[in-house]
């Protein structure tokens, strides 16, 4: 664990909750995507918090994380401050229409606090207004949504996109003067994935020549596979020397097109997709930006309950500001990500449990594996 991720448990670990909460609510999921029930309850220092509900609102399921560790996360987390926290949960699933209606719902509800992680942080600003007109606090989560923003939990996203450029430019290394890169950026709605082409760009631009840029609609890893193959046939296979991925979702795609290509060229990406880990270990993917869940889940849960308590943030637990889409300023914890390589696999995703070497090493990667000291 490096330094920066010390620090920022370390600073999420200074927010003293003690609720004291007499009995374990329950939540079952709605056909709607949303889960129902109700809390009350009292905090520490014997105020009343009356009904402990919580909106958690995510933006899609193409990209792995956010069923299989941003939600999961942040519900046991909320259930380990506050027992009988109510929490409504809906995903979006790429709509940005149907997350503004999900936004109206879990108002209606009586939410008192929304996790939000924006499918457009552009068009979802009209309803983190409605909530602030209601009384109502927005976490931004993982995404810097526009509009009265009350705080805000992510990494330094232009770091990933610095960190992406860097090991690109590193990888490809003495074939730079040979030949061009193909960048593949994220969604044009998603503010962290401009965060993330400005950083790349600060790391490529003057080193490596670009032949093709596409900005990807929702992520898709489909079109990112088509944006890759039409680039290959656009520069000629054999002047393409890297692809700049923003995550692995799309590198899914774009190592397929790259092989039907018969191209082995260094590949970037983020993440920590389980897929991905398999790819840098079998050697078609040179790197993944690993952003530890479990600190970023933890401390949105530590915002959403201590918001619902009605108290005020802890500076510690937002030690930046930062200012939105919208110009509103928000206070801000921003995470230091990690380079995953080959060589750090077992010190990182293993070592915290991310995956297990089961996971990783099935059989078409068990001599990729042993090679890699897994085995």
């Amino acid at each position: 664990m490096n330094n920066g991720l010390r620090r920022t448990l370390a600073a999420a670990a200074v927010v003293s909750l003690g609720l004291a909460l007499s009995s374990c609510g329950s939540a079952k999921e709605s056909s709607g995507g949303g889960s129902s029930g109700s809390a009350s309850g009292s905090a520490g220092g014997g105020s009343t918090v009356g009904a402990v509900r919580i909106g958690l609102l995510l933006p899609e399921t193409k990209t792995t994380r956010y069923e299989q560790f941003d939600r999961p996360l942040i519900e046991q987390k909320i259930k380990e401050l506050a027992p009988q926290a109510q929490i409504d949960y809906y995903n979006a699933n790429e709509n940005a229409t149907t997350q503004q209606t999900q936004v109206d719902t879990a108002l209606t509800k009586g939410d008192k606090v929304l996790i939000l992680d924006a499918v457009d942080a552009k068009s979802i600003q009209s309803s983190v207004q409605k909530a602030h007109d209601a009384g109502v606090k927005v976490i931004a989560y993982d995404r810097l949504a526009q509009g009265p923003v009350d705080s805000y939990v992510s990494f330094d996203n232009k770091k990933v996109g610095q960190l992406q450029g860097e090991a690109l430019v590193a990888a490809v290394g003495d074939k730079a003067g040979s030949g061009s890169i193909i960048m593949i950026n994220g969604s044009p709605t998603d503010p962290n994935a401009a965060d993330f082409k400005a950083g790349a760009h600060s790391a490529i631009d003057g080193k490596l020549k670009i032949g093709k840029e596409y900005d990807t609609p929702n992520w898709d890893p489909n079109n990112a596979n088509q944006e890759a193959s039409a680039a290959i046939t656009a520069i000629g296979g054999p002047n393409v020397v890297g692809v700049y991925s923003a995550n692995d979702g799309m590198a899914a795609g774009i190592a397929t097109a790259l092989k039907a290509a018969g191209l082995s060229v260094p590949l970037t990406g983020q993440d920590a997709q389980l897929d991905g880990v398999q790819r840098i270990l079998a050697g078609t993917q040179t790197m993944s930006i690993y952003k530890p869940f479990k600190p970023e889940t933890d401390i949105a849960a530590q915002m959403a309950v201590t918001f619902a308590q009605g108290k005020p943030l802890d500076p510690a637990l937002v030690p930046v500001t930062v200012t939105n889409g919208s110009g509103n300023q928000v206070p801000a914890n921003l995470i230091t990500p990690i380079v995953l390589t080959k060589d750090n696999i077992k010190t990182t995703v293993v070592a915290d449990g991310l995956y297990t070497v089961a996971q990783i090493c099935t059989p078409d990667y068990a001599d990729a594996c042993k090679a890699a000291g897994l085995q």
